[in-house]
């Protein structure tokens, strides 16, 4: 694609179970780009392609895909609704340039929906919203929309209402143009009949239609004036909501139902009409390496090359890096340089993905996204450059995991297999680490919860074909200290025939940031930099672990009060006078264990209400809020993730099946006494 005007690079977010991926398929259908639906409870959606997907019938890891509408080309990334994979939508949103939220008419705003739109809120990009499966039974289209303005405070406004609900759904009335549009059940959709406003429906649409004008007249008080004047035509109103889109002051709301195929062309119409194209967006921004002075790039063919990679995966041909271009055009054979680990690299192969089958790309030019193959040096959140011209972008930043599992194989000679398929998945994925335990010699996984771990576990066994023994989740405790304290360390000690000596005096204090803080009252000029770099390794080091379990301490600053060196004086002996002045204060503080929190909301039929408050207070939860919805309550608690292992099936028995829930990751908050006297002495 030539014309950058005509490209759309977004995202489809949502809540699991909202039909995103159903969305998405339907629109590879009817652009062309696959010539028979696949439907996830088959198992045969295109993005949904990893085996662990398609058995669950859930999003895990976010699949690009190209497809072209209207003489536009858009490029689609279906990211996971479930809490455990919300760093592929962290970083989907860091690369596209629009999205459309996908919102169940009967499940309305959930809890995964409001984390998804807070993260596309934190990178600025434009939505729309599209209010799916209203043809089924308790939907409520206009609730859905008043709860998008109330609980993610947005100024929804739709641009299009149902005709008809629940079983009498059978088409969308377009405010815009004022038609209502049926699809063909006997093309599966594929064909829009146009028609008028039905009779019994014409009152509701002009109210609505009211709507949008006065909606649009608040941006621009010229829409008003022409309405009043009966000189408003349909460009007046597509061109305002277009601006009015693109600077986040209205999300244009769509409804339909994806399963039924009816609603998904007018959300492609939608797409080309109101979300940017990569010169919508701002310029990106970014620094020098090397003189950190701010750097901008804007898109243009003929600028210096700018790309972002801001996914890896596993690939037997050669791992895949998936890039964003911003600026320039990237070609096979093209040497680039990579700003991050001053690395060139070279472009062996240039694909346009479709899930995990992929198209020839001969060149990639500003606002796309492709894939390469054969990158060695470069990671996600890595920019690619030009040598002569450099500009590092922003990094991203990921949550830290919450739940650990232990890791053995059976068989020796799998161990080496074992350590290189955990190094494979840690690389594609940034809120996935491990480490092993050289007591025990298990290998210990860290993640964002069972279901992630789980997945994990399934991949290490069958797609990687390693015979292992899986232990039981565990809680991935932090600690931090209670108070303040000082404390100082001299290293004098002879070895390999010299003298080494250092002196450092540290004061350690909590503080409520999620990580060590580092605070210097010492001019970095008074010693060397390699000292005060040994100096923060040592500190960094110290904190690794902590008094109570072992765990890795948070929440915590040390200040370098005072250092002494000499002739002797080396960076080792800064390090490990470092290290043990922060132990030793760490000791004098004392230690407080910390466990993981979770944000809990649990939507459950009034009649079960009770028994599942009952059963929470017997988990340490604190319920907070209660909101209403119809015969449905949510409620809303923050609880110790140690005490929801299983929780799915109890939640399931406590309600016949009909209550769901979801977490996610709220805060570190000290363990009480008496569960950690259990924990330790019992």
């Amino acid at each position: 694609m030539s014309d950058v005007k005509k490209v759309r690079n977004i995202g489809i977010i949502a809540h699991i179970d909202a039909g995103k991926t159903t969305t998405t398929e339907r629109i590879l259908f009817y652009t062309g780009k696959e010539h028979k639906m696949g439907e996830v409870h088959d198992g045969t959606a295109t993005t949904d392609w990893m085996p662990e997907e398609r058995e669950k019938g859930i999003t895990i890891t976010s699949a690009a895909t190209t497809c072209s509408w209207k003489d536009h080309q858009i490029n689609i990334i279906d990211t996971p609704g479930h809490v455990d994979f919300t760093a592929e939508v962290e970083r989907s949103l860091r690369v596209l340039d629009g999205a459309i939220g996908v919102f169940c008419a009967v499940g309305g705003v959930e809890a995964q929906s409001e984390t998804v739109w807070s993260q596309a809120d934190r990178y600025k990009v434009p939505r729309i919203a599209y209010v799916n499966k209203v043809d089924r039974v308790g939907a409520n289209f206009y609730n859905v929309v008043q709860a998008i303005q109330s609980k993610l405070g947005a100024n929804a406004v739709p641009i299009a209402i149902p005709w008809g609900v629940e079983s009498d759904f059978q088409g969308v009335i377009d405010l815009v143009n004022m038609k209502c549009f049926t699809f063909s059940e006997e093309t599966d959709g594929r064909s829009v009949v146009e028609q008028e406003i039905a009779e019994d429906y014409l009152e509701e649409a002009k109210e609505q239609r009211e709507v949008l004008i006065n909606a649009l007249a608040d941006i621009d008080d010229s829409i008003i004036e022409k309405y009043m004047e009966e000189t408003l035509v349909i460009e007046d109103i597509t061109s305002c909501l277009r601006k009015a889109t693109l600077a986040q002051k209205i999300v244009p709301v769509l409804v339909g139902s994806s399963l039924k195929n009816k609603g998904v062309q007018l959300v492609l119409d939608a797409t080309i009409n109101y979300l940017p194209s990569p010169l919508d967006v701002p310029p990106i921004d970014g620094i020098h390496p090397k003189t950190e002075k701010k750097a901008t790039r804007h898109p243009s063919k003929d600028k210096d090359l700018c790309a972002f990679a801001f996914k890896t995966a596993f690939d037997k041909h050669g791992d895949l890096t998936y890039l964003r271009i911003y600026t320039g055009e990237l070609e096979e054979g093209q040497q680039v340089y990579n700003a991050n680990t001053n690395k060139t690299e070279r472009i062996n192969r240039l694909w346009y993905m479709h899930a995990n089958t992929r198209e020839k790309c001969q060149k990639a030019l500003p606002g796309e996204i492709v894939a390469v193959i054969g990158l060695k040096h470069t990671t996600t959140g890595n920019t690619l450059c030009k040598k002569n011209a450099l500009i590092e972008l922003e990094k991203m930043d990921f949550p830290e995991t919450v739940i650990s599992k232990s890791v053995e194989p059976k068989a020796t000679a799998d161990k080496d297999r074992l350590a290189e398929v955990l190094m494979i998945i840690s690389k594609d994925d940034p809120t996935f680490s491990y480490k092993s335990d050289e007591e025990s010699g298990q290998v210990i996984m860290s993640g964002m919860g069972e279901l992630h771990l789980e997945i994990i576990c399934s991949r290490i066994l069958n797609e990687h074909k390693i015979s292992a023994n899986v232990g039981k989740p565990r809680v991935s405790y932090r600690e931090t200290v209670a108070g303040v304290a000082h404390a100082s360390f001299t290293f004098e000690k002879q070895f390999a025939g010299k003298n080494h000596f250092a002196h450092v005096k540290v004061k350690v204090e909590p503080v409520e940031k999620d990580s060590v803080e580092i605070k210097s009252q010492v001019r970095k000029n008074s010693i060397p930099e390699e000292f005060y770099i040994a100096i923060e390794e040592g500190i960094q080091s110290a904190a690794t672990s902590g008094d109570v379990g072992g765990y890795p301490i948070i929440n915590l600053r040390v200040t370098i009060e005072s250092v002494k060196h000499n002739v002797d004086s080396s960076d080792s002996a800064f390090n490990a006078a470092a290290f043990s002045a922060t132990k030793n204060a760490i000791q004098k503080a004392s230690s407080l264990l910390l466990e993981p929190i979770m944000s809990l909301q649990i939507k459950t039929p009034v009649s079960y209400m009770g028994d599942i408050i009952a059963h929470l207070g017997s988990k340490r939860a604190e319920v907070g809020d209660m909101q209403v919805d119809g015969d449905f309550r949510t409620i809303i608690a923050q609880v110790p993730i140690s005490e929801m292992f299983g929780y799915a099936d109890t939640l399931r028995g406590l309600s016949q099946g009909r209550a769901t829930y979801s977490m996610q990751p709220l805060k570190y908050a000290p363990v009480p006494k008496e569960v950690q006297e259990k924990m330790f002495y019992f």
